[in-house]
Formats: structure tokens, C-alpha cells, sequence
């Protein structure tokens, strides 16, 4: 029995079935004997997660529209397919072919969130790959090239000791072309170092065993040093310039499963200008680069009539951030209502016009309107530079309570950077204030009204100007959790927070070093995989991998670093300079704001290396 064979058997034994099937509308079917190399995407999450995510969808078509590249899907299977794969000695495969992984050229992995790696290492292990890139690169056997990226690979330390090559930064150009090139090599019978020493002349190619890493007697690294001379030190980001003309899939694949967000998107443009010294991404994806209005329009009404979608959604980092953003409303809202389609518009500033397009696209319905004050008090505010007033939320709170909207959603952070409890009062006094406010407006009779509040936990994060911080202690997180929770029992008020647990095991992959590869192989061992399900989540694994590997959890999560410590990511150059970071967190501890550099440069450091609208050095 062949292994389509076996999976067609096994799949009559599980509970979702089109998980595994593949053949959807818009998949891509090529002849493997026909390409020059063939890329498994691995997404480490189930289906329904997997077909959600934007960025699979460009790379597949990016890479499926080269001729001789052949791009494939696969993601992780549930607890129930697992069970039998394992039973059954099954490969984990792609979705397209069947092929089992270790068949293929390239095994590629996306790192969006630290507590997918125990499922990356969990994917490999049903692949029948040995774990370690020493191990596979020592094996009479030739085993494909692991791969990964994504935000998280701008910090690739933790999983250095498992990963053959990472591409930091925009993949549409760096990764196609290192395909190409692996394709090449392989022709003209070149070894896997002279791949290795033609693939590092591209921005955006780190390969962990080119470099070697030392310690201090406390702990902290003493030095990150190259192997081979040919070697970039530092690994510069991949920068895209343009995104104009880049791929964009306008008949992206329609899943079996219904995926968590089932609807056609777009992307109208990459990069944050707003510079909160929380926000990783704001920093990482700089500058901005947007898609002209006519494109925007031209690929969102394509995506729709090749897929069918009755939801529309734009996407970036702040979408009412586009410069043409209400020519844009005014020219989608009516399109959309002539093909029946809803319109999302996800993290919205919202001020006059926004209530205006809102109020024009939900005119029938009045869904749940979300803010994120992030802090409870202007002075913490300031400190991480979030630009809002206290004027602000209740102006704006005030406006949506005037246009009918019964649920307000308030999305802060605790544990921030010099937070107290003052701030924390601060947030039940928001929520108190929109009560009342509701009160004003609607009388006490107004019908049903929330305001849920809900809290995350602060987690440093590489290549932002907290990356020095410490985190606060679990027993920390549960005082303030307790805190609030007694300060936000009111009339409807509906209060929400974060696992803690979770939050100290990210914190220490966010901004761990190679050491900490053997706390994810034991965590690994123990049986964690899927870590982001609660269902799925084993905090006694997480506690004795800890144990099994001799990781000093509190080194990386409530150690405060110095400005001048040597950190695990200075290997890899965000295109932000460090000096800029620094001078950002003095002005934290300062509590002075930064303005928005679409009102004049602030010296971030990325125009050294791509022309940016705002020009300027530090």
C-alpha cells in the first residue's frame, strides 16, 4: 500500500479529514519531474490556522510562479491524525503530491509566534528528519535543507541548532532566488558549503554553522564571530523597496476547512511609522511602503471573483494609516455593497472619519468596536509612546456610543516598563468612565451594553527599544491579575488576561541564545506541541524541560540587560540601529513621546539602506 493509500484509510478515522486531502480550488499542480527544486511551506498549526495567514498564500504564489520551483503545503496534522501517522509509521506529507517531506528539496517553516517551536521540532520529527542540523549534515543520507522565517527569525538563536538556513526579512525576492540558486548548484554538482558560500551574498541569509558563539563566566555572550571569512557579519535584513509590483495571490487557494478567518484579503502597505516601543513589528517591517489605490482596488476585486468570498478585509498595521485612506474607503464601501460583500477594516485609529466609513459599512449591524489604549495613564502612554490622550478614548468612545455601538473591547498591556499600580487603577477608571458615559448618552435604560477589558503580559522582544527590559515574575503577573480583577468588578464590565505561564515561555525564546535549543528539544520530548491551544498546552513539560536542560529561566526573562551586553540577535541587522533603540528607551525612562514619522524623520537608521519617505540620519 502506497502512502496515499494509507492516508485515504486513516482519513475515515478522524475527526476533519479535508485537513489532509488537499486538491482545493486554486492549489497549484505541477509535474515534480519537471522542476529544478521543490519547497515543502510548512505551517506550524492546523489547517484552518495555516490557510489564514496571508503571507503562505503570497509565498506560494511567488514561488509556484517560477517554472522550475514547485511550492507545496503542508501544516500540522491534529492530535487524532497524528496518533495514527505515528501507529502507522507514516511520513508527515505535502497537501499537493503526497510527497513525504523527506523527499523534498527544502523543508520551509514560518516562525510567526515563539510557542510554535515545539511543533516545528514536533513536524520534523514526523518527517522522520533528524532534529539537529549537525546531525543531518553528518548523515551518509542527503536530507533537504531546513528552512524558516518570519518575524520571529529576527531573532533565530533558539533554534539555531535546528535549522540549516534562515531568510530574515521580505521573502518574495530572497527566497525564490536561493531556490533558484539550490536548483543551479545542483546542476553543476557543487557542494553544499559552495551553495552556502553563493546563497550569503543575498541580504537576508543567515546560516547558524557559519558562526560560533562564546559566554562569559556570568552567563551573558562574550563574543558572536564568523567561521568563514566569506561569511556577513552582521546578516543585513532582506528589504523590499517597492511593493507595488510585487506577487500578490488574486486567486488564492479557497480551503476545504473553514478557515478562522475565511475571507479575501489585501495588503495596502507594509511597515508602521507610529513607533510604539512595545511593538516589534513596527520596528522590524520598516519603512513604509505602500500599494497605490487603483492597485489595491484592482487586486481586492479579483481576489473576489476568484474566490467567491462574502468578506473583504485590508490589511497591514494600521490600516487608517494609508495616505489614501479615505479615497480608498470611498471607493471600496460602494463596490463592496454591489457584489454583497463586507467590508473589514481591522486597527482602525479611530477618529471622525472612521466612524463615518464604519458607520456606512455596518449601518445594518453594529458589531463589537475594539480600542487599545494599551496603558492606563497618560504618563504610561508617554512611556511607550502609543500617541493617544485620555481626550482621545472618550471622544472617540463618546462618538460610537452616539452611533448605536452596545460592546467596547479595550485591549491593554500589563507590566510595562515602570508601570504601577496607579496605572492599573487606571484602566478600571477607563472602563468606569465608558460605563458612564453610556449611562449620559443612553439614560440607564439603554438596552444591553459591555465593556470588556482585556490584559496581555508584557514580553520584551527583540529589536525594539524594550529589548533591554525585564519581565515581570509569574507571581507578579498574578498580584496585578488578582489586582484588577477586584478593581474592575462593576456593572457591565467583563475582564479578561493572559495565561502567564505562556507569556514567561515566550519571553524566554523572544530574546534566548543557542543554549536555549536544548530546553526546546526537552520541552519537545516531553510532549509539548501546539503550546498556543489551551487544550494542547502542558506547562508540567515546559517545568521539566526546564529542569531536564538547567535553563535559568529568570536569566531571560527577569534579568534587566545593560546597554552595552552583547545580545543573542546582533548577529542580524534589522535595518533600525541600536542607536536609535537606545535613544528610544531613554526616552521611555524620560517619559518623552516621539512623533510619528510621517510628520518628519526620527532618525530610525533604515534610510541607509532604502530610499525612505521621511530621509534624515540620527
Amino acid at each position: 500500500m502506497n502512502y496515499t493509500e494509507k492516508l485515504n484509510q486513516l482519513l475515515k478515522r478522524v475527526e476533519k479529514p479535508g485537513r489532509y486531502i488537499g486538491g482545493e480550488i486554486n492549489s497549484v499542480k505541477k509535474n515534480p519531474a519537471d522542476v529544478d527544486a521543490r519547497f515543502a511551506f510548512c505551517f506550524p498549526d492546523l489547517y484552518e490556522i495555516g490557510m489564514s495567514y496571508l503571507g503562505m498564500q503570497i509565498l506560494y504564489k511567488t514561488l509556484n510562479d517560477r517554472e522550475k520551483i514547485y511550492c507545496e503545503r503542508v501544516f500540522a496534522p491534529g492530535v487524532d491524525m497524528e496518533a495514527l501517522m505515528r501507529e502507522e509509521n507514516m511520513p508527515l506529507m505535502t497537501l499537493e503530491t503526497k510527497t513525504p517531506l523527506g523527499e523534498m528539496d527544502f523543508v520551509g517553516f514560518t516562525l510567526q509566534y515563539e510557542m510554535s517551536y515545539t511543533t516545528v521540532l514536533n513536524m520534523m520529527d514526523l518527517a522522520q528528519l533528524p532534529l539537529k542540523a549537525a546531525d543531518r549534515a553528518a548523515s551518509e543520507k542527503e536530507y533537504p535543507l531546513v528552512v524558516a522565517g518570519g518575524p520571529c527569525a529576527l531573532n533565530p538563536e533558539p533554534l539555531a541548532d535546528f535549522i540549516d538556513m534562515f531568510f530574515i526579512g521580505d521573502g518574495e525576492v530572497v527566497l525564490p532566488a536561493v531556490v533558484e540558486l539550490y536548483g543551479e548548484c545542483r546542476k553543476k554538482g557543487m557542494s553544499r558549503e559552495e551553495f552556502y558560500r553563493e546563497a550569503c551574498k543575498m541580504d537576508g541569509v543567515y546560516i547558524p554553522s557559519l558562526y560560533d558563539v562564546t559566554y562569559n563566566e556570568d552567563g551573558t555572550i562574550k563574543e558572536l564571530c564568523k567561521l568563514y571569512d566569506w561569511a556577513p557579519m552582521p546578516v543585513r535584513r532582506a528589504i523590499i523597496e517597492n511593493i507595488e509590483e510585487l506577487p500578490f495571490p488574486t486567486n488564492p487557494i479557497v480551503p476545504f476547512v473553514e478557515a478562522v478567518h475565511d475571507r479575501s484579503v489585501v495588503e495596502t502597505f507594509r511597515g508602521c511609522t507610529r513607533g510604539c516601543r512595545f511593538c516589534q513589528a513596527g520596528m522590524i517591517y520598516r519603512p513604509v511602503r505602500e500599494r497605490s489605490r487603483e492597485k489595491i482596488m484592482q487586486l481586492a476585486m479579483d481576489n473576489l471573483h476568484n474566490t467567491g468570498n462574502d468578506e473583504l478585509s485590508l490589511l497591514s498595521l494600521s490600516t487608517s494609516d494609508y495616505s489614501q485612506f479615505e479615497e480608498l474607503c470611498n471607493e471600496l464601501i460602494p463596490a463592496c455593497k454591489r457584489e454583497n460583500v463586507s467590508l473589514s477594516l481591522p486597527s482602525l485609529r479611530i477618529d471622525k472619519f472612521a466612524f463615518d466609513v464604519l458607520n456606512k459599512i455596518q449601518e445594518y449591524r453594529k458589531s463589537g468596536l475594539t480600542y487599545a489604549p494599551e496603558a492606563g495613564t497618560q504618563r504610561l502612554r508617554d512611556v511607550i509612546n502609543k500617541g493617544v490622550t485620555e481626550a482621545d478614548i472618550y471622544k472617540s468612545i463618546e462618538q460610537a456610543l452616539e452611533l448605536g455601538w452596545t460592546n467596547i473591547k479595550l485591549y491593554f498591556m500589563i507590566g510595562l516598563p515602570t508601570e504601577t499600580d496607579e496605572d492599573l487603577d487606571g484602566i478600571a477608571e477607563i472602563a468606569r468612565n465608558i460605563v458612564d458615559l453610556n449611562y449620559k448618552i443612553n439614560g440607564r435604560k439603554g438596552g444591553r451594553f459591555n465593556v470588556t477589558v482585556s490584559v496581555s503580559n508584557f514580553v520584551p522582544k527583540a529589536n525594539t527599544p524594550f529589548q533591554w527590559e525585564s519581565q515581570n515574575t509569574a507571581e507578579e503577573f498574578a498580584r496585578k491579575h488578582n489586582y484588577l480583577t477586584d478593581k474592575l468588578r462593576m456593572k457591565h464590565v467583563t475582564f479578561n488576561y493572559h495565561d502567564n505561564a505562556t507569556s514567561s515561555f515566550e519571553a524566554v525564546f523572544a530574546r534566548g541564545d543557542r543554549r536555549c535549543s536544548e530546553l526546546l528539544l526537552a520541552a519537545f520530548r516531553n510532549g509539548c506541541k501546539l503550546d498556543s491551544w489551551t487544550e494542547h498546552f502542558k506547562p508540567e513539560g515546559w517545568e521539566k524541560a526546564f529542569a531536564d536542560s538547567r535553563i535559568n529561566r529568570s536569566f531571560y526573562t527577569e534579568r534587566k540587560r545593560e546597554f552595552d551586553e552583547v545580545l543573542p540577535w546582533d548577529i542580524i541587522d534589522s535595518g533600525v540601529s541600536k542607536k536609535f533603540l537606545k535613544l528610544e528607551a531613554e526616552r521611555a525612562y524620560n517619559e518623552t513621546t516621539t512623533h510619528d514619522c510621517r510628520h518628519g524623520c526620527v532618525g530610525c537608521g533604515i534610510n541607509r539602506y532604502v530610499k525612505c519617505e521621511m530621509e534624515g540620519t540620527l
